[in-house]
């Protein structure tokens, strides 16, 4: 939810971008957690699998996230961070997964960027990539 004003953090999110390509980043406005719910799934296609980025979700290490993510295999995944207020209820309930990149509360403008950059350390992961050196 929301759009990215920082362009410390849109540099940032750019250069993750251009190395996973396929990636693609929806920007929905952000109002209040029932319309942004409804926003999130007129947005989702039929075919993809949503996960959701909260607070009280799993936390996960880098490696660990990595495996995770190759449990889903070649579905199309839809990583939604919520609003100011989070998602709704029955926006986490509908999630396949819950996520939470730690029990720290970021700006969506941060957790997209850290995001994006797990999703590149998981990649690396997989493909035994030195990017990770844990």
């Amino acid at each position: 939810m929301g759009k990215v004003r920082r362009s410390w953090i849109q540099d940032g999110i750019d250069l993750y971008l251009k190395r996973l390509p396929g990636l693609t980043i929806s920007e929905l406005r952000d109002s209040n957690p029932d319309k942004e719910a409804d926003a999130i799934r007129a947005a989702l296609r039929p075919d993809e699998t949503l996960i959701a980025l909260m607070e009280q979700g799993d936390t996960l290490a880098s490696v660990p996230f990595a495996r995770r993510l190759e449990q889903f295999g070649n579905q199309r995944l839809a990583f939604v961070i919520g609003g100011a207020d989070g998602l709704t209820a029955e926006l986490k309930a509908q999630a396949k997964w819950r996520l939470s990149l730690s029990p720290m509360t970021f700006p969506h403008e941060l957790a997209r960027l850290m995001l994006v950059e797990q999703l590149f350390r998981a990649q690396a992961i997989v493909q035994g990539s030195p990017y990770h050196r844990a």
